[in-house]
């Protein structure tokens, strides 16, 4: 049985996203003075009262607008609407009715759903008088809340219940086991596809793209459905250059970009073949591998790239020089908007999901152990012979390894690498940074 879906609908800056982080109890959406933050439709599970439903965060309903990203927006919300099967229609209740309100009731009332009308920012009972002038829009009766400090918020999810369809009525199983999915993050400069690989995975327009750089500012779940398989993809804004987040507001994606890789298992991190791999793709690939999560080299655009039989293998081969002792990340050539090579993103990134779960057996660690140190002793220092007596792995995900030496600080980072080479020979761990830690027997 598949859960109800709620969307919240209204114009900008009536406090959509403060009330679906509420409703949700998490800071998921991003939220600012300033109208327009979001845009992307955000989809959150939440309960009332045992009753599971889905929510949904939309961008400000605006019709008539004429800028494109205005225009995907409203595509975004109708597409949410046309989902849905209750609407609860947000309008600010300290500036009253406007035209705009008046505007978005006549087309909601055309979809022919279910709709709550719930004035927002009335923080006190005397402000409840405020509701009286949106009888006129004829939605029923208005329900005063205030989103930023939970005031009849409680009331308003019984009304929500109350008008979930009876067979759309699931009740939490607090008794079963919660299935771990793949997290999948998609990570990038900006413009360089992401969202246009999460649409094609999807096979539809989920989230908005255009040529303009930034279009995405929030991190935006989704389901894939993969061979049987559920896997959440995460799309996220792009990452500039620390020195160039100026705004308030990218610097607030930024954050949501860092902690949407901190919760992810693998990160796709996406590559423009039009400009090859720059120092901002670095620094990102540099990112994902310090939070230890799997990660995968996307070449997106490759159908606009010339190119001969050798092209890829030299372009992969530019890629892993300049990534020095990062070699063991997969690199894949797609085209996200020709849908070329784009599940084969997925297959790879289950297999690095599935690697960085992997546990070695104690002996065989030691095994291997005793094979690299007799082929190339550890060189002394200080006078003091370094002998590493014992490995062992301490986690997984994600693979950490301790190694116990009678002088753990002695051991040099060139022995330290050649450790970790010999280690990947043995153990490729593709696409899995590892950490090994030296302690004192």
């Amino acid at each position: 049985m598949n859960k109800a879906l709620v969307t919240i609908v209204g114009r900008p800056n009536v406090g959509k996203s403060t009330f679906f982080n509420r409703i949700i109890e998490k800071r998921e959406a991003i939220v600012d003075d300033f109208a327009g933050v979001t845009r992307d439709r955000k989809y959150a599970e939440t309960e009332w009262c045992g009753i599971e439903f889905n929510l949904v965060d939309t961008g400000g309903y605006f019709p008539g607008v004429e800028d494109k990203i205005g225009r995907a927006i409203i595509k975004q919300v109708d597409t949410s609407i046309d989902e849905a099967d209750l609407i609860v229609f947000m309008v600010d209740g300290r500036i009253g009715l406007t035209p705009m309100d008046e505007e978005i009731a006549a087309i909601l009332k055309k979809w022919g759903k279910p709709i709550l009308l719930c004035v927002n920012k009335l923080d006190s009972h005397e402000l409840d008088i405020n509701t009286s002038e949106f009888y006129r829009l004829g939605l029923g009766e208005p329900l005063a809340v205030a989103s930023t400090n939970g005031r009849n918020i409680g009331d308003f999810l019984d009304a929500v219940i109350a008008e979930i369809p009876q067979h759309k009525r699931r009740k939490i199983d607090f008794e079963q086991e919660i299935e771990k999915h793949m997290q999948l993050a998609i990570v990038g400069k900006p413009n360089a596809g992401k969202s246009s690989l999460i649409n094609a995975l999807l096979g539809e327009e989920k989230h908005i793209v255009t040529e303009i750089p930034g279009t995405t500012r929030d991190a935006v779940d989704s389901l894939l459905k993969y061979h049987g398989e559920e896997i959440i993809l995460v799309d996220t804004a792009g990452l500039r250059r620390r020195a160039k987040v100026t705004e308030r507001l990218e610097y607030y994606s930024t954050v949501r970009t860092q902690e949407a890789i901190r919760r992810s298992d693998v990160a796709v991190v996406m590559i423009d073949a039009t400009e090859g791999l720059v120092d901002q793709d670095i620094r990102i690939i540099l990112d994902v591998v310090k939070f230890n999560k799997g990660v995968l080299i996307a070449v997106n655009k490759w159908d606009l790239v010339e190119k001969d039989a050798k092209t890829a293998r030299a372009f992969e081969k530019a890629i892993t020089e300049l990534l020095n002792t990062l070699r063991y990340i997969p690199v894949i050539f797609i085209s996200a908007t020709e849908k070329k090579r784009i599940y084969k993103v997925i297959d790879i990134a289950r297999e690095l999901f599935v690697e960085r779960q992997r546990k070695v057996p104690t002996s065989e660690l030691n095994k291997f152990l005793e094979e690299i140190v007799a082929k190339y002793p550890p060189p002394s220092n200080d006078k003091k012979e370094v002998k590493i007596k014992y490995i062992t792995q301490v986690k997984s995900p994600p693979p950490i390894f301790a190694l116990y030496a009678n002088h753990p600080k002695s051991i040099k980072s060139n022995y330290r690498q050649y450790i970790e080479n010999q280690f990947r020979a043995r153990y490729p761990f593709t696409g899995v940074p590892l950490t090994f830690i030296y302690k004192k027997k």
